[in-house]
């Protein structure tokens, strides 16, 4: 019997006018955990889909417990034993989760589908994976981690003995992370073989005892975990060395810009007060259902305190809606980038330009020349990888989208500028290029607001740090004194005897 299995050799797959793989390699053991690892458009995605059936390659060989396959599509892997979890679910949310659970392999007897048998099936692999739902619930109510845990249980439905999951905790909190940690853990312990793709290295400790780097579309090397430094990883990944992952610029902090006071809104957060100064960055912290984003949504008029004032540059200011803080130099780059930060379909220029259309919105040769002229300034500023401003947004890489935002962000007169979660899904390459673009922010002098899950973001970038639990500020950190001990204690124990002393 082989060594592996699954394995596959000199694998190339070729788009019209790109070769998105070329010769690369894999091998996964049994009951392994092997993280595959690499920048966005490194060739991830692309593999999985060929591994899954999805793509054919052009060339290469793929072995399944040593003996040759050659899948025709999706269907001859699921039956072959493989099974992927998206990052992005692809559930049906008005039907129930016994309904996805087994959509495509219903079970059936006398030609009617055997609905008991159904639902009682999905509860017994919902209870090997400890969740607290229903096989009747609907899917549209659950969370983004209980549908993960759905799309792991329809995988284990399907008797799968080879699991890739993608991204799986790119949307997910810290504790959230830690329970899908124990599942795959469970799962490795019943001698499944998981492919674990992810950005984040603290999932790669966790979890995975290889991991394979992929770069440019090309095997860079496989690796054990246990013996490869984060130096040498980054490098394998980027082809080049970062020495500083997170560049603060030593900045002198400036006057006061804005500062919130006794902000309240009943069922979202109570009694929330903090300045930022120009030139500093202020971290947002906490876990989830801290309230950091709904405190920000409501400054910039996304939605209302019920008290609280807002001053800017030591005069009240009162804010209605989105474009009157956009006006007062406030932005918002949000944390869903595709929802909320750009138009999918719209070319990157026209993007850039959206806030300050007004400038541009009279006919005329010369105005729409000036227009491609900032954008493409804009986009050159922060090293935006594409082919022109006319590409659409759709078409980019998670780093390059969050860039095409900061662009964006850059064409308005700018004030403060809040960042939500801005290196979500983004790979190491371009998580470093756009801490270098809020350093470049803060030397400029803008007032920043810095709202992350993750720690080594926080504790790398943030001049003072503001942590919440459950609606309200447990604590303020500045960057001399603040720890991870301290942060998690001020996110959770803190935020348990305020909780506690809210129902005495």
């Amino acid at each position: 019997m082989s060594d592996y299995i699954l394995e596959l050799k000199g694998i190339t797959k070729i788009f019209p006018g790109v070769k998105a793989l070329n010769n690369v390699q894999f091998q996964l053991k049994r009951g392994e955990v092997h993280a595959l690892m690499g920048e966005n458009g490194a060739g991830k995605s692309t593999f999985i889909k060929v591994i899954t059936g999805v793509h054919k390659a052009e060339e290469g060989e793929m072995y399944l417990n040593g003996q040759k396959v050659d899948f025709k599509g999706p269907r001859d892997a699921q039956a072959a034993g493989i099974a992927a979890v998206y990052q992005h679910a692809t559930s049906y949310p008005h039907l129930t989760v016994a309904e996805n659970i087994f959509m495509g392999h219903e079970i059936i007897r006398h030609h009617m589908i055997q609905w008991k048998a159904m639902n009682e099936e999905a509860n017994k692999l919902l209870q090997q994976l400890h969740t607290d739902f229903d096989a009747t619930a609907e899917m549209g109510t659950l969370s983004v981690a209980q549908q993960q845990m759905v799309e792991i249980a329809k995988a284990l439905s399907t008797n799968a003995q080879i699991i890739i999951l993608d991204e799986p905790t790119a949307s997910l909190t810290t504790r959230e992370s830690e329970e899908l940690y124990h599942i795959v853990d469970q799962l490795r312990e019943k001698g499944v073989s998981v492919i674990f793709i992810s950005h984040r290295f603290e999932d790669m400790y966790r979890l995975a005892s290889r991991v394979t780097v992929f770069r440019d579309s090309q095997y860079i090397g496989t690796y054990n975990v246990d013996e490869i430094t984060n130096a040498d990883l980054i490098k394998a990944m980027v082809g080049r060395e970062i020495n500083d992952l997170f560049p603060k610029p030593d900045v002198k902090i400036g006057k006061e810009v804005l500062r919130i006071e006794n902000y309240t809104r009943a069922g979202f957060f109570k009694d929330i007060s903090f300045a930022v100064h120009a030139g500093e960055i202020v971290g947002m912290t906490g876990l989830v259902g801290a309230g950091r984003t709904e405190v920000i949504e409501s400054v910039c008029g996304v939605t209302h305190p019920d008290s609280g004032k807002l001053y800017l540059d030591g005069k009240e200011i009162h804010i209605k809606q989105p474009s009157d803080a956009m006006k007062l130099g406030i932005v918002l780059l949000p944390e869903d980038r595709q929802k909320e930060g750009l138009i999918m379909s719209w070319g990157l220029g026209r993007n850039v330009t959206l806030p300050v259309i007004d400038k541009y919105a009279k006919t005329g040769l010369d105005n729409n020349q000036k227009e491609r002229e900032i954008a493409k300034e804009l986009l050159e500023e922060v090293d935006t990888k594409a082919v022109d401003i006319f590409q659409p947004a759709s078409s980019l890489s998670g780093g390059n989208q969050q860039k095409v935002v900061v662009a964006k962000a850059l064409s308005q007169e700018m004030k403060v500028v809040i960042m939500d979660e801005p290196t979500k899904g983004v790979d190491v390459g371009a998580k470093a290029e756009i801490y270098a673009i809020l350093g470049d922010m803060a030397k400029k002098g803008y007032a920043i607001i810095l709202i992350s899950s993750e720690m080594p973001e926080i504790l790398g970038m943030a001049d003072r740090i503001i942590v919440m639990c459950n609606g309200r500020k447990t604590g303020e950190l500045s960057r001399e004194e603040a720890t991870q001990e301290k942060i998690l204690e001020l996110s959770m124990e803190k935020g348990a005897s305020d909780r506690k002393g809210a129902a005495n």
